[in-house]
């Protein structure tokens, strides 16, 4: 009997007892390619093979960036854990300069990138990354060693005793992956995860997964070097779910119709965007079909779990799937059972309106930090609860401290931050890692997340975005006097900018232009937009996609420590300046 203890006993636990056919699935031009699990492991091991003839040791660091997530991501991820070795999975979107840091911080010695433009940007700083020995590419790249010829070059078996020694070596408490998040001071801090970290957290959050074995189909979308989706594609290897990789987001509708997937994961901005979209269309009926639309969106925003509404409503709700919600499934491939959603906060209409629809949404929460699921709602049982991110797994222990902070204590914890001793010590006091967010636990255990300790936000999408950076950046503009960068649970990040007035007018003088009398005038002048523009599109370049400021507004205040905006040490008070500018806000979110 196969035992789960390290990562790489996921796929061999899935040979014993789901040998499927499908198991990693990949679209190449218009075909989608199958891999079995037999496959997937001989594959894995050829990897391992080619490794050790290009010398890699214990404890070396092999990086990955790809732009879409595909069956190689899985090879490698395997065929690096057995040999010893730890996989850096990177961003693809982040900066060149990031790039940079994080493989020079990790000493990654070789690097498998996706595509060209991976490539590109990775050759462009190459010479700055001294131990990075070879890169190697998945698609065929002119220049770029091909990753195909490196697994041709490891299919002689005659050396598997060796990688079969280096699997035996590897402990459960041993290094499995750094995963490189945004800190603070605007460098990435390593997360060191063990192999019993992952693995821990894969078999608690297994038990509130309501998929058959066997005979389930995953869409797998979300990024992969991120821990969240990683981790359930390890749960989907354990459970013996088929992984069909989606092509990118332009063509998720068309995957969900190609693999009609049972069960996918969502960050809430996706969920966003899909309601939006069948919103558009419903706004666009006419007649009873609009009416009819309207009334079962309306019914569905009123859903509460376990029957709580009445038999009236459960009638009700069962003609609006019947006429209405039936269409959002088949939409949605017409075979979606279960949605999971983390990464942000998600808002509760979503929560009842998917849910009623017959698409049950299943919110949790967690960190890169711990591996990352603390809890997860679970519809069984009575687990699932509407506004909350459920109960804490089997396992981990998490107490509320006196300021309200969420501490969790577990096998899933992270074993610190890579070569950082000093920021591991802050996070992890007294066995409890602090999540710097703030939550409660009601009576019958479910875990509720209230507010952010600290000013790092999360975008819909999932990303941290650290604002102080940004800001800091920006304020390098001559145009800005001060900037607070807003969008904690929005799509995107936007800013609230007060105008360096008198340099602004300064600059009007030059260049002839005419301002008004007053600061709104200056605040609604299309040239003095246009010209702050220029700047922030510009120090957007140093920034990640999903960091960079997509919308501001002007603010005719000038901030100070009277009026409220700043604190005598001249901080933002972000809360107030947020409640002064609540109309700009919606202005940027609203549109």
């Amino acid at each position: 009997m196969q035992n789960v203890t390290r990562l790489f006993d996921f796929p061999y636990y899935q040979l014993e007892h789901h040998n499927l056919p499908d198991a990693l699935v990949t679209k190449y031009g218009n075909d989608w390619v199958k891999t079995s699990t037999q496959e997937y492991l001989n594959k894995a091991n050829s990897l391992s093979r080619a490794l050790l003839h290009l010398g890699i040791q214990k404890n070396d660091k092999i990086a990955i960036i790809s732009s879409n997530n595909r069956t190689e991501w899985h090879i490698s991820d395997i065929g690096i854990l057995q040999t010893g070795a730890q996989n850096v999975p990177i961003y693809p979107t982040i900066s060149s300069e990031d790039y940079e840091y994080i493989l020079n911080h990790s000493e990654a010695k070789y690097c498998f990138v996706s595509d060209q433009e991976v490539y590109d940007k990775l050759k462009s700083v190459h010479s700055r990354i001294p131990l990075l020995v070879e890169i190697y590419s998945f698609n065929e790249i002119s220049g770029c060693k091909k990753w195909s010829d490196l697994l041709e070059s490891g299919s002689d078996t005659s050396n598997q005793n060796a990688v079969e020694e280096r699997k035996n070596n590897v402990l459960p408490t041993d290094l499995a992956t750094i995963i490189y998040t945004s800190g603070t001071t605007g460098r990435p801090k390593g997360v060191m995860l063990s192999h019993d970290n992952i693995v821990s957290d894969v078999l608690n959050s297994d038990k509130r997964m309501p998929l058959r074995k066997g005979s389930t189909r995953a869409l797998s979308f979300l990024p992969i070097c991120h821990i969240f989706e990683r981790m359930l594609t390890y749960l989907y290897q354990y459970g013996g779910i088929s992984i069909y990789f989606a092509e990118s987001i332009e063509k998720i509708s068309d995957n969900l119709k190609e693999v009609h997937p049972h069960v996918m994961s969502v960050v809430p901005r996706l969920l966003e965007k899909v309601y939006d979209k069948i919103y558009a269309k419903g706004a666009d009926l006419t007649g009873i079909k609009k009416k009819l639309f309207f009334w079962a969106l309306d019914l569905g925003m009123e859903f509460k779990p376990y029957n709580a509404n009445g038999a009236w409503y459960n009638f009700q709700l069962g003609i609006a799937r019947k006429l209405i919600f039936s269409k959002w499934q088949e939409g949605l491939g017409g075979e979606l059972e279960l949605l999971v959603s983390g990464s942000a906060a998600l808002q509760t209409r979503l929560t009842k309106v998917f849910t009623a629809a017959g698409i049950p949404v299943m919110e949790g929460y967690g960190l890169t930090e711990t591996s990352p699921v603390i809890s997860v709602n679970d519809m069984r049982n009575g687990g699932f609860r509407i506004g909350t991110v459920g109960r804490v797994i089997d396992n981990v222990e998490v107490k509320i401290a006196e300021d309200g902070e969420i501490l969790c204590k577990g096998p899933n914890v992270m074993m610190g931050y890579y070569k950082d001793e000093a920021q591991t010590a802050e996070v992890i006091k007294n066995g409890y890692f602090h999540t710097g967010d703030i939550g409660e636990i009601d009576a019958d255990g479910f875990l509720k997340i209230t507010d952010r300790k600290k000013e790092m936000f999360k975008t819909s999408g999932g990303k941290y975005v650290a604002p102080q950076v940004l800001e800091n950046t920006f304020k390098q503009s001559r145009f800005v006097e001060q900037i607070m960068v807003i969008g904690d649970g929005e799509k995107m990040p936007a800013a609230f900018i007060q105008p360096a007035f008198d340099f602004v007018k300064e600059w009007a003088n030059r260049h002839k232009v005419d301002l008004g009398s007053t600061n709104e005038d200056i605040c609604n002048n299309p040239k003095v937009i246009a010209r702050i523009q220029e700047d922030i599109d510009e120090a957007n370049k140093k920034f990640g996609n999903w960091e960079q400021v997509k919308r501001f507004e002007l603010t005719p205040d000038v901030w100070s420590i009277n009026d409220g905006h700043l604190t005598p040490t001249m901080k933002l008070k972000r809360k107030i300046i947020k409640e002064k500018y609540q109309t700009l806000y919606d202005k940027i979110y609203s549109a």
